[in-house]
C-alpha cells in the first residue's frame, strides 16, 4: 500500500493523463473515421477514373508503363486482373497486406460493375473498376495503403500524447511539492505538539482547504497552549494552597507535643489546626463543585423564582459580615421573575456580594440594581472597595487566581468563588463581566435570560 500522499498524487495524475489521452485519441478517431473514409473513397475513385482514362487513351503497353511510374502509387496499390484470375501489380505494398479479392467481386467488375468496400481501420478502402483495353475488358482493383492524411493524424496523436504526458508529469511533480509541503508542515507540527512544544509557526498562507485546515490547526494549537498553561498553573496553585494549611497543621500539631505547653496555648493551637482543616475542606468542596459544574454532570433544577426577593434574602443572610463593618446597601430592585436553579443562583449572589463586603472599606456602600428588558435581566453589583487592576480583570474568573496578591493573607479565600460563579452563569446561558479601577471600587454585571433555552 502506498502511504505517501505525494506519490499518490503523482500516480493519480499520471494515470489520469494516460487514460484521458488514450480515451481522447480513440474517441476522436471514432468520430472522424467516417469522414476520413469518405475522403479516402472520393480520392480513390478520382484516381481510379484517371487510370481508366489513361487506358482508354493510350495503347496497353504505354499505359502500363505510364501507370507504373505514377507518384500516386506511394499511397495506392493497383492490381489489374485478367479473366483467368491472373493479375499485374503496380505500387509497393511496403509491408502492407493486400486486401483479398473474391471471385464474385472479380466477376462483377469484369461484367462492367463497380465494387467498393471499406475495411476496418482509418481510410482503408478498396475499389474495383472495369478497365477496357484493346485486349478486352479487365478488372482493376485499387486500394489505399496508409494515406498521408491518416499517417499524419496517427503520428500527430502519438506525439501529442507523449508530449502531454511528459509535460504534465513535470508540472505535477513540481505542483505536488507545493501541495504536499503544507501537509508535511502540519505533520511535523503535530509531532512537536505531541512532544509538548506549542511554539510552532506554520506560515501557511494558502486560501484553499489546506489553508483553512492550517488556520484551524493554529487555533487549536493556541487553545492547547493556553490549556497546558492553565493546567500547570492549576497544579502549582493547588500545591501552594494545600501546602500552606498542611504546613500550619503539621507545625502546630508538633507544638502540641510539648510537655510544658499552657492550656491557653494548647487551645489556640487546636483552634488554628481546626481552622486550617476547615479551609482545606472548603477548598476541596469548591474544587469538587467546580469540577461537577464544568463537566455538566450536575443538572440544573430550573424553577420560576423571584430574583429580587432572592437577592434580598442573601443580603439578610450576610448581615453579620456587613453590619459589623458598618457597610450600607443601596437597593434598586425591580420585581423580576426568572427561570433558574434556585440553589446555584443563590451561590452566585452569595459569592459576589460576599466579595463586595470583603473588599469594601469600613463604612462603605454597596449598590445592587436590577434591570429587565424583553428577554434578559441584568444585575449590577457595585462596591467602593479596593478595585481590581486592569491586567488582572481578565483572569479573576480563573480558579485559584487572587487579584490582591499583596493582601492575600488579609483577605481569606481560595480564589475559587468567581470561577464557580462564572460556570453557574454560563450553565444558565448567561454572561458575567466586570468593571473596575484600583481604589475606585468594582462593578460586577450579570446578565441572565429570563427563560433560558433547554436542551431537547
Amino acid at each position: 500500500m502506498i502511504r505517501s500522499i505525494y506519490i499518490r498524487v503523482v500516480l493519480t495524475f499520471l494515470g489520469s493523463v494516460i487514460a484521458g489521452t488514450v480515451i481522447s485519441f480513440f474517441v476522436s478517431t471514432w468520430i472522424f473515421e467516417d469522414k476520413l473514409n469518405q475522403n479516402a473513397q472520393i480520392n480513390l475513385r478520382n484516381f481510379g477514373q484517371d487510370v481508366v482514362q489513361i487506358y482508354k487513351t493510350l495503347p496497353l503497353r504505354e499505359a502500363d508503363l505510364y501507370v507504373s511510374g505514377m507518384k500516386q502509387l506511394n499511397s495506392y496499390h493497383i492490381r489489374i486482373y485478367e479473366a483467368s484470375g491472373q493479375f499485374e501489380s503496380y505500387g509497393k505494398l511496403n509491408g502492407h497486406k493486400s486486401a483479398a479479392v473474391t471471385s464474385e467481386q472479380l466477376k462483377k467488375v469484369l461484367a462492367g460493375g463497380v465494387v467498393q468496400d471499406t475495411r476496418d481501420g482509418i481510410a482503408t478502402v478498396i475499389l474495383g473498376l472495369p478497365l477496357k483495353t484493346e485486349m478486352g475488358t479487365k478488372a482493376m482493383f485499387l486500394e489505399t495503403l496508409s494515406p498521408p492524411s491518416a499517417t499524419f493524424v496517427v503520428k500527430w496523436g502519438l506525439i501529442f500524447a507523449i508530449s502531454s504526458l511528459m509535460t504534465g508529469s513535470l508540472l505535477i511533480l513540481v505542483a505536488s511539492v507545493y501541495l504536499v509541503r503544507p501537509i508535511k508542515k502540519l505533520t511535523q507540527a503535530t509531532k512537536r505538539i505531541a512532544a509538548g512544544d506549542f511554539n510552532v509557526k506554520l506560515n501557511i498562507k494558502q486560501t484553499t482547504e489546506i489553508g483553512t485546515l492550517a488556520r484551524s490547526f493554529e487555533e487549536m494549537m493556541h487553545d492547547l497552549k493556553q490549556l497546558e498553561q492553565m493546567r500547570r498553573e492549576f497544579v502549582t496553585n493547588v500545591s501552594h494552597e494545600v501546602q500552606s494549611p498542611l504546613t500550619s497543621i503539621s507545625g502546630y500539631a508538633s507544638a502540641l507535643k510539648q510537655v510544658n505547653l499552657s492550656e491557653q496555648e494548647r487551645n489556640r493551637y487546636l483552634d488554628i489546626i481546626i481552622s486550617e482543616a476547615k479551609r482545606m475542606s472548603k477548598m476541596s468542596d469548591s474544587l469538587l463543585k467546580l469540577s461537577l459544574l464544568e463537566s455538566q454532570s450536575q443538572q440544573l433544577r430550573l424553577n420560576s423564582l423571584s430574583l429580587d426577593e432572592q437577592i434580598r434574602r442573601v443580603i439578610v443572610a450576610l448581615q453579620p459580615q456587613w453590619s459589623a463593618r458598618n457597610i450600607h446597601f443601596e437597593l434598586d430592585l425591580e420585581n423580576v421573575k426568572v427561570t433558574a436553579d434556585h440553589d446555584q443562583l443563590n451561590q452566585v449572589w452569595t459569592n459576589i456580594i460576599g466579595n463586595s463586603i470583603k473588599f469594601s472599606k469600613d463604612g462603605g456602600m454597596i449598590k445592587v440594581r436590577i434591570e429587565e428588558d424583553f428577554k434578559n435581566v441584568t444585575v449590577r453589583i457595585s462596591d467602593t472597595g479596593i478595585g481590581i487592576p486592569l491586567e488582572d480583570q481578565k483572569r479573576i474568573f480563573d480558579r485559584f487566581f487572587k487579584a490582591d496578591r499583596s493582601h492575600s493573607r488579609k483577605y481569606d479565600g481560595s480564589g475559587m468563588g468567581l470561577a464557580i460563579v462564572k460556570q453557574i452563569v454560563s450553565l444558565h446561558q448567561g454572561d458575567i463581566g466586570v468593571e473596575s479601577e484600583p481604589g475606585q471600587g468594582t462593578t460586577f454585571i450579570i446578565t441572565l435570560p429570563i427563560h433560558p433555552p433547554t436542551d431537547s
